[in-house]
């Protein structure tokens, strides 16, 4: 099959591989694009996403193996046939890895999902990924998710002026995308550079709550504890610098216009705000792979390169979920370790390419101190 590699020619693109039947029209209804990424087990998110998101969406979906990409294929039709906003604003790349690259396109008929209940988007795709392979299961698991890459070729598929960065389980506030593009519309960067992101805060909601309307909604959910920040509990550090107790104290409602509330001007390093910004910023660095030093190397080298974040209100995001880390398998800090190691290069590339180490990550450690003894 034809494609473009990556960098290290260990995966294959598929730019465009199918294009919503409004992408084009909304590109140009709309100065900002959604740009999202997603292996096949976490597909019926984009249900959510599509569902509150009205402007043009670039997908980039991962998938390994001739079974995997059958079910995508499928489980794709049965969306497009069930939801009209994917049908009309999704465009959707591919990528494989070249170690389980598909050999063959199976075809299948329109009978093959018709059975399905159009509802009930998450119980199907379950259904579906039951007919995976034991040997895609085994590779699955012993093989990082490069999700870099994918936030990477999401980007590019991305035509706007404007490029909103989230993951595919990150849901958009009501009317959010006609908010944010007002903003857009007559906001000027106040950064003499020109370079400006704009943070929009994320909460984790419990699932036993009802989505927020308003952002009064969503303080009143806080308050009784069936929503909080992003990755609060689990790794506060995530979403620490947005300020969200700034961001909480003041109002705003869906109907009210969006602006900026304040400056993030405690940025710490693992800070990875969900952000609005054009496709200037670096990109994600593929060496990177799985969980941990992915997102927020990006953002640790856009603050380097002079960027200024500035977090919006009222307008929001959500997760389903609220999180902990008993959820989280052992895999996953396996693979925080080995991005760690890359992070040792990474931060003395950075400091080389911009000559500037504003948290001092090149400082050597200081040895501990021992107290003398006293002569007596």
């Amino acid at each position: 099959m034809h494609g473009r590699w990556d960098n290290s020619r260990q995966y294959k693109y598929f730019d465009f591989a199918v294009i919503g039947n409004r992408f084009d029209e909304l590109t140009k209804k709309y100065k900002v694009c959604l740009a999202t990424q997603s292996s096949l087990e976490r597909l019926y998110s984009l249900v959510s996403v599509a569902n509150r998101w009205t402007g043009p969406i670039s997908l980039a979906v991962f998938v390994a193996g001739d079974d995997e990409l059958y079910l995508l294929q499928l489980y794709l039709s049965y969306l497009q046939n069930c939801f009209a906003p994917i049908r009309d604003a999704v465009t959707i790349h591919l990528a494989y890895p070249i170690k389980r690259a598909p050999k063959m396109v199976r075809k299948f008929l329109k009978s093959d999902y018709t059975n399905f209940v159009c509802d009930q988007p998450e119980l199907t795709l379950k259904k579906l990924m039951k007919f995976r392979t034991t040997d895609t299961i085994k590779w699955r698991l012993k093989n990082p998710y490069p999700q870099n890459h994918l936030r990477n070729v999401a980007r590019k598929g991305c035509q706007s002026d404007y490029i909103f960065l989230t993951d595919i389980d990150i849901i958009p506030s009501i009317n959010f995308t006609q908010n944010l593009d007002k903003f857009l519309r007559k906001t000027q960067c106040s950064n003499n550079n020109a370079k400006c992101a704009y943070v929009v805060p994320t909460y984790e909601i419990d699932n036993r709550a009802k989505f927020p309307h308003t952002k009064t909604d969503l303080l009143r959910l806080s308050k009784r504890g069936l929503a909080r920040p992003f990755h609060q509990k689990v790794f506060i550090y995530n979403q620490y610098a947005t300020n969200f107790s700034k961001w909480e104290a003041t109002g705003g409602s869906a109907q009210d216009e969006t602006i900026i509330s304040h400056n993030v001007t405690n940025f710490e390093f693992l800070y990875e705000p969900f952000y609005v910004s054009t496709d200037a910023v670096p990109p994600h660095d593929e060496r990177f792979l799985g969980y941990g030093f992915t997102r927020n190397t990006q953002v640790y080298e856009m603050f380097v390169a002079g960027y200024q974040f500035q977090v919006l209100t009222p307008i929001f995001t959500l997760h389903n979920g609220l999180q902990s880390k008993k959820s989280r398998p052992a895999w996953r800090e396996r693979q925080n370790n080995l991005n760690r190691k890359q992070f040792e290069v990474f931060k003395k590339e950075i400091y080389a390419r911009y000559r500037r180490d504003p948290l001092q990550m090149l400082q050597p450690k200081k040895p501990p101190q021992t107290k003398q003894k006293t002569k007596v």
